[in-house]
């Protein structure tokens, strides 16, 4: 296990709200690579499950369940001015703690934009509203130009957050790669530019966790190795992806936002349905087309022009292989028609082997992709940092460095992570991350499918989005 290496000195408290496996998994980096008093930590969790693992480690640790008409209540005698909120909850309202954060002058990092508990199914409000798109733009309401605001960062765990990093050293990978010798883009527009300039058509978060358990999946049970209630949640919201501007054709399921950001669509299907070809460094594989933050901000980033009609912009998605017994659960929640399993299960202590491959994908340079991500083994999360398993240390990693960032840069308002120099935050990640590595590979969604009859192809464009749809 690396040594203690302080990397920010804090003098403020800080407040974890939700200690799941991903708070867990955090909370001995924090006390790792943060210079503070572990006194001035405090946990905030509905379930007493995790007191053990922070009482353990020097933290307080209080049973507490925020909701809409007490968390105003509950939060102001533990936060300040400069204090820190760590949000790593499921089913607690972004919009709600960014507004309580800037009034108190408090920082905030949270991996997710989540609505209050049962807002992503609630029949009553239309799937637009159920999108991240619409969480999204309600956060990002709250932004005040040009006003002196506390750091807020959004969504800043391994995807969406880390990832956002990755595209960006893949690009400049790709430049060097293929001779083209810029200077380090400094502006979104240049970042942009530098991606059309390379041919990217398409952006995959292309995700293969093969970690597996000596307990297989039981009836009625979700197994997964992560937060079970949040990968639900997100799996029961409709399919999202930033839509491209090579786009020749539409989804007869899919719907545009008639307000707010024009760079994403969402399908009238939910992820956990929804699958879609991509590649890991384990080959071809069919990945779940979950919905997910950086599908959309990384589209709006890298868009030029007007963006309801824009000379270019990817299409980004997330395509996911959970572990196997997640594949199980999933399907099983399906067949559910998305109701909960009545038992749930988070791999950890009880993995026997495999690894988590999380990396972004680049479509489009000619008919070529690249592939470049972490690859990190349950042998190696578990040298480098206890309660953690390969998926939770890759969004603890991330976590741990985007609080770092904020703790250094206090004063700098709402930002998302594409938003955030990249090399920064890739070093501090790149300790917990095990092998780092890129893979050019001749592959495109097409290729095999000749000798299947699959009709509605565009063969003319393997990288149209028909041809991705399993």
């Amino acid at each position: 296990m690396p040594k203690p290496q302080h990397l920010q000195r804090y003098d403020g408290r800080l407040v974890m709200v939700g200690f799941g496996c991903i708070g867990q998994g955090v909370l001995p980096l924090l006390l790792r690579h943060l210079e503070l008093d572990p006194r001035r930590l405090l946990v905030l969790s509905p379930d007493p499950a995790g007191r053990g693992v922070a009482e353990a480690q020097g933290v307080n640790f209080l049973p507490m369940t925020l909701e809409p008409g007490n968390y105003r209540e509950l939060l102001s005698p533990l936060l300040g001015p400069g204090d820190f909120l760590l949000n790593l909850s499921v089913g607690v309202s972004t919009r709600a703690l960014l507004e309580f954060c800037f009034e108190r002058d408090v920082l905030y990092l949270d991996t997710c934009i989540e609505p209050w508990l049962g807002g992503y199914t609630d029949p009553r409000r239309p799937l637009s509203q159920r999108t991240n798109q619409a969480l999204r733009d309600a956060a990002l309401a709250l932004r005040r130009p040009g006003i002196d605001a506390p750091t807020a960062v959004l969504t800043h765990g391994a995807n969406p957050g880390l990832v956002s990093h990755l595209v960006k050293q893949a690009l400049f990978d790709l430049a060097a790669d293929g001779g083209q010798a810029k200077p380090m883009p400094l502006s979104r527009e240049d970042w942009a530019a530098l991606a059309e300039g390379l041919g990217v058509r398409c952006i995959h978060i292309a995700e293969r966790d093969t970690q597996q358990s000596s307990r297989h999946k039981a009836d009625d049970e979700f197994v997964n190795t992560w937060s079970v209630a949040g990968f639900i949640s997100e799996a029961c919201q409709p399919a999202e992806l930033g839509w491209g501007s090579h786009e020749r054709g539409f989804p007869a399921d899919g719907r545009q936002h008639e307000c707010g950001g024009r760079s994403s669509i969402y399908l009238r299907r939910p992820g956990a349905v929804t699958q879609v070809h991509t590649w890991t460094p384990d080959g071809a594989t069919l990945g779940y087309l979950i919905t997910h933050g950086e599908s959309i901000s990384l589209s709006d980033y890298f868009t030029l022009g007007p963006a309801s009609k824009p000379r270019y912009r990817p299409t980004v998605l997330y395509a996911y292989h959970p572990c196997d017994d997640a594949v199980l659960s999933l399907r099983e929640l399906a067949a559910r028609n998305c109701q909960p399993q009545r038992h749930a299960r988070l791999l950890r202590d009880d993995i026997t082997g495999g690894q988590d491959d999380l990396g972004v994908l680049l479509l489009g340079q000619g008919r070529r992709a690249y592939w470049f991500g972490s690859r990190l083994s349950i042998a190696q999360a578990r040298e480098l940092c206890p309660y953690n398993n390969a998926t939770s240390l890759q969004v603890a990693a991330s976590v741990l460095a985007g609080v770092v960032w904020a703790m250094r840069n206090p004063r700098r308002g709402i930002l998302e992570p594409d938003e955030l120099p990249y090399a920064e935050l890739l070093e501090l990640t790149r300790p917990y991350l095990g092998e780092v590595t890129g893979f050019h590979i001749d592959w495109n969604p097409l290729q095999g499918r000749e000798r299947l009859f699959v009709e509605d192809l565009d063969r003319d464009d393997p990288w149209q989005f028909v041809n991705f749809r399993a």
